[in-house]
């Protein structure tokens, strides 16, 4: 009998050190220094968001929360440091939808895969606007479409780059309302706005915070936003959809993403702590004054998102033949 007692008592010794071996990975997590890669220059929206996200992980955590900006190559530089990391919870990178579905879909050869990065957390979007120039004679978007209908390849709109969310989604507007636009690349969001306050081009489909801040003054005339719901920011001016463009949703999404491998526990930790953050009122409020719409879920969500724009982008670009270069 004490044989059999002493065995039973080595085996659940034994069982008692090998289990809590995972979750104390998450539990010690962080010991040290997290780094957190965004491939974008320091002041946009994006570095915000992290900036404002990384200050308060910092405090919660009592450990070191280093943002590091590394852009270049439409978000490749960044992209390729982070895939090289070591997988193990102290390299993140704040990656955008460009990064994570329209390089993927536009690209054949890309230095990086989206295997190489393991999904970690959802975190806000920033809406889209459809503004026009105050040259252009329309009111609203009805009257838009009807313009860009008796002057077929005449309306110029602005966006970033041939490849970026800003094209897809004006082409996506147009497939929808039956018209045929003029594509003005720039090199960035600001340059794009202000062709658009100088009369350069007629319209633009650009982000809520380049946006924004011209409405007032009246310096361009914005027609709809662009999220299935009205904004609260701006509750005068309708969706697309409710201005007559059916099924019509973008958005630019930001999301942390960790180097394939890392333990699922840790970034399961990481997702709850930044959900946690992101539910605090003034957090939220210090978001959404800034154009944000918090989007806070964790892994498995986040890849169900990401299938799902990658669909429907997917379609836009082949439809409208869209090339990354």
């Amino acid at each position: 009998m004490r044989v059999v007692f002493a065995a039973f008592v080595a085996a659940v010794t034994c069982l008692s050190t090998l289990l809590p071996s995972r979750p104390a990975v998450a539990l010690d997590y962080p010991n040290r220094t997290v780094r957190v890669i965004i491939p974008f220059t320091p002041g946009g929206a994006p570095d915000v968001l992290l900036r404002l996200v990384a200050q308060a992980l910092q405090e919660k955590w009592g450990q070191g929360v280093v943002v590091e900006n590394r852009a270049g190559g439409n978000t490749l530089v960044g992209t390729v440091a982070a895939t090289k990391s070591a997988p193990d919870g102290y390299t993140l990178l704040l990656a955008a939808d460009q990064t994570f579905v329209l390089n993927p879909l536009l690209y054949a050869s890309l230095p990086y895969s989206m295997k190489e990065l393991d999904s970690v957390a959802m975190m806000a979007s920033i809406p889209h606007m459809l503004a026009v120039s105050n040259k252009v004679p329309v009111s609203n978007v009805k009257e838009l479409i009807a313009l860009a209908k008796a002057k077929p390849d005449t309306l110029t709109f602005g966006t970033t780059g041939p490849g970026t969310i800003q094209r897809i989604a004006t082409e996506f507007f147009a497939s929808i309302a039956g018209i045929k636009l003029v594509h003005v690349p720039y090199k960035g969001a600001n340059e794009a706005t202000t062709a658009i306050l100088q009369g350069e081009i007629d319209m633009t489909i650009n982000g809520m915070s380049n946006i924004l801040p011209h409405i007032e003054g009246g310096k361009l005339k914005a027609l709809a936003v662009s999220t299935a719901r009205r904004n609260p920011l701006v509750p005068n001016i309708p969706t697309m959809q409710e201005a007559g463009v059916p099924g019509y949703t973008s958005q630019g999404s930001f999301g942390l993403f960790a180097p394939a491998g890392t333990p699922r526990e840790i970034r399961d930790k990481i997702a709850a702590d930044v959900a946690e953050i992101l539910a605090r009122p003034e957090v939220k409020k210090a978001l959404e004054a800034r154009s944000f719409v918090v989007d806070s879920f964790g892994p498995d969500a986040f890849d169900k998102f990401i299938a799902s724009e990658t669909v429907k982008w997917d379609a836009v670009i082949k439809h409208a033949g869209i090339k990354g270069d």
